[in-house]
């Protein structure tokens, strides 16, 4: 381990010699001895310690630090363990140099080619034949060739040189100025991952870059491990050790059994501290990495190689502590070696068929010009001339070749969108930077486009829909539900200390409130926000946490069962002074409540808590809170006897026959812009659904509250248990088909686990019923999000209160925790995605114009209109600058007015291909007029048929003129992609495009009056000028005429540039359905389209019969009553035995289109069971996904006629007394 000791030597020159002890520094510990137990896992790591240390606290002792007070802030010690230890620092690979890029640009096949054709052209034109006679070689070089024009033969290929330098120069700064772009974005991402560690006895949060051996840090759940350390105290703490070992299962993590805590790995439960021991190179990730030759540190690896002889693979998954360098320069190294995180972009994709399509064309065209030149040529001058080739003619025939060759490969570098890639690079880049003005850090640069596509958006609640900042309002406590908190004196005394410190001893103690900064502020919530919560309620009564927790430090806690999302509550065992042990549990109120045998009465005395207290409590405490959108705590306890001794591991056991102490309910306010963003989500053809971990009543009124459903809306609210039961087939596996009958009405999913989340979320995307394929973006904050961030397409961590972990699985952060940023993401994601097509369409424009013209003019003038260099000239308008111009436009809040693109979409749609052809059209319209009797028009010389190095003719300026100009002015054109008529619109916001266009006119003007022979420019005068810039200008009217012309008209157009084929979804789909219709079914049906015929007129009439009940009723259920057509409908006799699960089959029904649309009332329907043993009946299948039937405890009438959430009426009767029936109530819409 000696040189990678002394690796830091590299960074820090100051570093100390040993001292006589052989210790570095006087530590009383080596880097090399921390390393090789590091090395170690398990048993072998404490035998270790224990040899050579005895115990942790001598380690500590040894690295000069305290196991509660951890370092002292002294700057001079920090600096010296720096030095001794190294920094927390993966040193960056060295980013490519400006001439490696420019190296790279080079290799682009078209230059490489124009290259070559450019040095023969220059090597021959200083070729003089010998004998100065050439007219043995017919009249080919005849013509007005002076010295000075023979002399002049090389510009050409010097001109073609110089511009293929030009553009390779752009493009290298373009990658270059991105490259530095993402690693400032990289460091700013680094200097925001801060990690908690203990100074001076106080906690404290620091860039973890900061971190030093020697540092107390406090571990919890959702961390990302940022050096490796040993477990000085931990509360049952399981890590993810795959990135590392590869294995997917949680590593339990304990003092007695293995403390080794390895720095790239994620805290998936519990809590401890830890003492860090290697950072920077010396870590296990530093290690790896330098092996991967990230860090320049290539010798060091000799002694610590042993440590890891990892195969690359697993190693490359590491993503610790994001080395100081481009993480997305990592990201695309990882991606390429090992599996990329997502498939290929949706725009890329598209982008880079239709790049292909167009390169093959220009590519054919080229080669069809090349031959047809050649083969003038040569029949022109030796048949129909019958001259005889000579040698000393050669040069100058193989000089026309030549000419031909670059003719063609003109043609082809202007065919070929080379801008494209360009032109996306730059409106992402921009965009990605104005993200980060609106609260989006951008991790992944694909991820900003596929939100412009986005259909669907699964968010959590806390935090994002909600301020999270969570505060107790209402208690129910000692038989009495209070409305406000409590004054202290209206509790019973005993009751009050049980409340006091359970709540104090069973939070994280890395959750607490902090004063207040400013005066009159509110105080500051560190930690869990729930736990802050139950510690502002213990403050509001009056008492003190840090008193009990003064008393009860984290190391006296006898046990922990941390939160995680399996247990949905927390308990904690602490040994009373007499021996016994108390434990104290919070937790979700249904689940912990079911776990109570005892609740405490208004006397502070245990009583008895039967099942039908419980559903009293339910009834009249917790649903009423929930319907507020509060969401319920309750807190128990229990005691146990010092003897016998309980089986602390038997955790089923022990948390049960609580004593209920009290029931909280807590409120989260949701944030003031969140329902004007999901409104405007809406109008965009965005479905939000909100996937939460909370109880179904609470979440279904932040729904309301948000905006997610509506009232009299046709929606699903569905917990996670009723969700599972209904995706899975009879041997428990997920059905995609099931899927697809519930996701397209679900809006809210209630007490789901990480698993559901991932399971939504795939079946969506995966889903084939409509017929675009569904984008979905996830939101997530917590650890257990991190399967779901990683399969949606666009994966949200929250910056504030995400885990790392959930950093880590996203595409995009939330600097500001806010659902609103979405929106804005969603509007440069449609920004990016209309500035490449405003590109494209400006592009393919230019495209078809030059190679046509090229061709024709090669194919019936033996010369291109447009030379070698001016074609250069055009391509770099129409890619680098246009692609600057129109990728910039800022966007606009029109963008959210329409549907989003999906992936299937073309491109290039039906109005931008009229665009394109219309305008392609006039140009050629225009260029040929000018080529063929535009000498006529400005009376001038025809530059039609002129010799090898003719001087350049005013001819042919003109028409190169012209055609630039009406590029510019369709370049205002592109502006506007949907047929909008006002092009001029918004265009002074964007000041890059206003720039470009005049300086490139400017530069135009200099070109032709001063280009000369090299771009084969003659000065033009006034007059011929105006004629230029008016037919330019008619781009402009010719645009509008184009934007009058009705799209449905043009149905032989074609669109371009498609994502993957839809592989004919539909049919397979109604094929399969037909074959899984039963023949009886099939019978059935015929007769049932006519039953629902003369049922429509019934419906009708019910509707308007239940409009006049419901004023009277105002949406109190009424079991008995027959309000649904299903009642009046013979079910056919068609039973389905299914006994293993019991899953109620789901009822659907052909209904009329129009009923189906117009009627989004709810019907509610309550079903007698037709008995115990018969299962329902199931009706044949429809094309709509029904709504499922809904489980008892649920009250429905909430979920169908919200007037009850609005009015806050609460519903006895929701809740069935008859236990026969499994499910007393079914919503069902018609």
């Amino acid at each position: 381990m000696g040189d990678l000791g002394n690796s830091t030597v590299d960074f820090h020159p100051k570093k100390p010699g040993m001292d006589k002890g052989g210790h570095e520094g006087d530590f009383g510990v080596t880097v090399e001895e921390l390393c090789s137990l590091m090395e170690l896992r398990g048993p072998e790591a404490l035998q270790k310690i224990q040899e050579n240390y005895t115990d942790t606290e001598t380690l500590c002792h040894r690295l000069k630090t305290s196991p509660a007070d951890g370092l002292s802030d002294n700057p001079a010690d920090l600096e010296k363990r720096r030095q001794v230890f190294g920094m927390n620092f993966i040193p960056p690979k060295k980013p490519k140099t400006f001439l490696q890029l420019v190296w790279e640009a080079l290799q682009d096949v078209t230059l490489i080619i124009l290259e070559i054709a450019a040095i023969i052209s220059l090597g021959l034109s200083f070729y003089q034949p010998p004998g100065g006679d050439s007219e043995a070689c017919g009249n080919v070089s005849a013509g007005a060739e002076d010295e000075g024009e023979a002399e002049a033969g090389w510009i050409e290929g010097a001109a073609i040189l110089l511009s293929v330098l030009c553009v390779v120069l752009v493009t290298a700064f373009n990658d270059w100025s991105k490259e530095k772009q993402f690693r400032g974005l990289q460091s700013r991402i680094e200097q925001e991952q801060r990690f908690a560690v203990v100074r001076n006895g106080t906690v404290i949060q620091i860039p973890v870059a900061e971190m030093v051996v020697g540092d107390i840090a406090q571990v919890k759940y959702g961390d990302l491990l940022p050096a490796d350390g040993v477990l000085i105290q931990g509360n049952d703490l399981k890590i993810d050790e795959s990135s590392l070992t590869g294995e997917s299962d949680h590593v339990h993590k304990s003092i007695a059994k293995d403390p080794m805590l390895l720095s790239g790995t994620h805290v998936m439960e519990g809590s401890g501290k830890m003492l860090v021991t290697a950072v920077g190179v010396n870590s296990q990730t530093g290690i790896i990495f330098t092996l991967l030759g990230a860090g320049e540190v290539e010798e060091e690896k000799k002694d610590c190689k042993k440590a890891k002889k990892q195969d690359e693979a697993v190693a490359m998954e590491m993503q610790p502590l994001k080395s100081a360098e481009g993480g997305e320069v990592e990201e695309k190294e990882k991606k390429k070696s090992s599996v990329a995180k997502k498939e290929k972009s949706v725009l890329q994709g598209k982008l880079t068929k239709l790049a292909v399509q167009i390169g093959k064309a220009g590519l054919v065209m080229s080669a069809i010009t090349v031959i047809i030149l050649m083969l003038y040529f040569v029949i022109e001058t030796f048949v129909v001339q019958g001259v005889v080739w000579l040698t000393e003619c050669t040069p100058i025939y193989v000089q026309y070749f030549v000419k031909f060759f670059i003719i063609g490969v003109t043609v082809l570098v202007v065919a070929v969108p080379e801008g494209l890639p360009l032109a996306v690079t730059i409106s992402l880049a921009y965009s990605v930077k104005k993200m980060m003005k609106d609260n989006n850090l951008v991790r992944h640069l694909d991820a900003c486009e596929t939100m412009g596509n986005a259909t669907a958006i699964c968010s959590d609640k806390t935090g994002t829909l909600t301020t999270n900042r969570m505060t107790v309002v209402q208690i129910y406590i000692g038989d009495q539900l209070f409305r406000n908190i409590p004054r202290p004196d209206q509790i019973n005394p005993k009751t009050l200390e049980l409340i006091t410190s359970a709540i104090a001893v069973n939070c994280a103690y890395t959750s607490k409130i902090i004063a207040a900064d400013k005066e009159g502020g509110l105080p500051k919530q560190v930690g869990n926000k729930t736990e802050c919560a139950l510690l502002g309620l213990v403050l509001d009564l009056k008492q003190e946490y840090q008193a009990v927790r003064e008393q009860i430090p984290e190391e006296k806690l006898y046990k922990v069962y941390t939160f995680n999302s399996v247990r949905k509550s927390m308990s904690t065992v602490i040994q009373m002074p007499d021996g016994s042990f108390r434990l104290y549990s919070k937790g979700a109120s249904e689940i912990l409540l079911k776990k109570c045998s005892f609740v405490l009465g208004r006397d502070g005395e245990a009583r008895a808590f039967r099942p039908r207290d419980k559903d009293e409590m339910v009834k009249k405490v917790i649903e009423p809170m929930a319907c507020e959108g509060l969401r319920t705590i309750c807190i128990a306890y229990r005691e146990f006897p010092a003897d016998p001794m309980p089986d602390w591991d038997n955790e089923t056991d022990i948390v049960s026959n609580l004593i209920c102490i009290t029931v909280v309910g807590i409120e989260d306010p949701v944030r003031a812009e969140v329902p004007e963003a999901i409104r405007k989500c809406q109008r965009a053809g965005i479905t939000v659904r909100m996937v939460t971990g909370d109880n179904i009543n609470t979440a279904r009124a932040i729904a309301a509250k948000c905006g997610i459903i509506h009232p009299g809306d046709d929606f699903l609210c569905m917990e996670g248990k009723d969700f599972n039961r209904r995706i899975r087939n009879e041997k428990g596996e997920i059905e995609q088909e099931r899927i697809d009958k519930i996701w397209p009405k679900l809006r809210v999913l209630a007490r789901s686990s990480p698993t559901d989340k991932h399971t939504l979320v795939k079946g969506i995307i995966d889903s084939t019923i409509v017929e675009q394929r569904q984008v979905v973006a996830v939101t997530g904050d917590g650890t257990n999000d991190g399967p779901a961030l990683k399969k949606a397409d666009v994966g949200f961590a929250m910056g504030i209160a995400g885990t790392d972990v959930a950093k880590e699985a996203s595409d995009i952060i939330l600097t500001d925790d806010n659902f609103s940023s979405i929106v804005k993401a969603v509007m440069w994601g449609r920004n990016v995605y209309d500035s490449i097509s405003k590109f494209l369409q400006f592009q393919l424009t230019v495209n078809v114009v030059a190679v046509i013209v090229a061709f024709t003019g090669a194919c019936i003038t033996q010369d291109s209109p447009l030379k070698a260099v001016q074609m250069l000239w055009v391509n770099l308008i129409m890619d680098t600058f246009a692609s600057l111009a129109l990728a910039t436009e800022p966007p606009t809040e029109a963008l959210l007015l329409r549907k989003p693109y999906g992936r299937n979409n073309p491109l290039i749609s039906r109005t931008m291909m009229k665009n394109i052809l219309g305008h392609a059209v006039f140009q050629l319209i225009i260029i040929f007029t000018l080529l063929f009797v535009g000498e006529k028009i400005f009376d001038i010389d025809s530059g039609r048929n002129a010799p090898l190095h003719s001087p350049p003719s005013e001819h042919y300026t003109i028409i190169f003129n012209t055609f630039v100009l009406m590029q510019l002015f369709n370049e205002i054109n592109a502006r506007k992609i949907h047929g909008e008529r006002n092009v001029f619109d918004g265009i002074f916001s964007n000041p890059i495009f206003c720039s470009i266009v005049l300086g490139t006119f400017a530069i135009q003007i200099v070109i032709v009056q001063f280009g000369g022979k090299p771009f084969s420019c003659s000065p033009l005068n006034v007059e011929q000028w105006l004629w230029c810039l008016f037919v330019g200008m008619g781009e402009l009217v010719w645009g509008q005429v184009i934007a009058s012309v009705p799209n449905h008209q043009l149905k032989f157009l074609k669109e371009a540039g498609h994502g993957s084929a839809p592989d004919m979804i539909m049919d397979e789909d109604l094929a399969e359905d037909e074959e899984e219709i039963d023949h009886a079914e099939r019978e059935l049906r015929r007769g049932q389209i006519l039953w629902f015929r003369g049922l429509n007129r019934i419906q009708t009439q019910i509707r308007v019969v239940k409009a006049f009940r419901s004023s009277l009723y105002d949406g109190i259920e009424r079991p008995e009553s027959r309000n649904s057509i299903h009642d009046f409908q013979a079910h056919p006799e068609f039973i389905i035995t299914d006994s293993v699960h019991n899953i109620p089959l789901i009822d659907e029904t052909d209904v009329d289109d129009e009923s189906e649309r117009s009627n989004h009332n709810h019907v509610r329907v309550a079903l007698r069971h037709p008995g115990p043993h018969s299962q329902p009946q199931r009706p044949p299948r429809s094309r709509y996904p029904s709504r499922p039937l809904r489980q008892q405890s649920l009250p429905v009438t909430l979920n169908c006629n919200n007037n009850a959430t609005e009015n806050r009426v609460y519903l006895g009767s929701s809740i069935s007394p008859c236990p026969v029936s499994p499910l007393h109530s079914l919503e069902t819409c018609l």
